[in-house]
């Protein structure tokens, strides 16, 4: 009896691969074993920098917080230590867009936690 391998199973994994090495160039968009190496490393980074992605935008509030807080005379640790200590709940998400969108506002909240 011959030897029986389910081709339709084995050809949608290649076609699904192959589709997401669109765009790639050379070999690695349509040669198999290339395309499912350079897709697999693809993912790889895909999910490492999503994580990445998180550390540089908080990097960034923290340093457009520190540019705004130095406007008025105060460093970024004692800025977020003033308004940790009067229990200002924002976060430096909302703290960097302030700082940066709205200064006026930004300018009301190092006033309060100067006190």
């Amino acid at each position: 009896m011959p030897r029986s391998v389910n081709h339709v199973a084995s050809k949608a994994r290649r076609k699904k691969v192959i589709k997401l090495a669109k765009g790639y160039f050379g070999r690695r968009k349509n040669v198999w074993t290339v395309a499912k190496n350079a897709v697999e490393k693809g993912l790889t980074y895909a999910y490492r920098d999503r994580k990445v992605k998180k550390r540089n935008f908080r990097s960034l509030w923290i340093q457009r917080i520190n540019a705004g807080a130095r406007q008025y005379g105060m460093s970024y640790s004692q800025f977020m230590g003033a308004v940790h200590k009067n229990n200002i709940e924002l976060n430096r998400k909302v703290l960097a867009d302030l700082a940066m969108n709205h200064p006026e506002a930004f300018k009301a909240i190092v006033d309060k936690v100067s006190k």
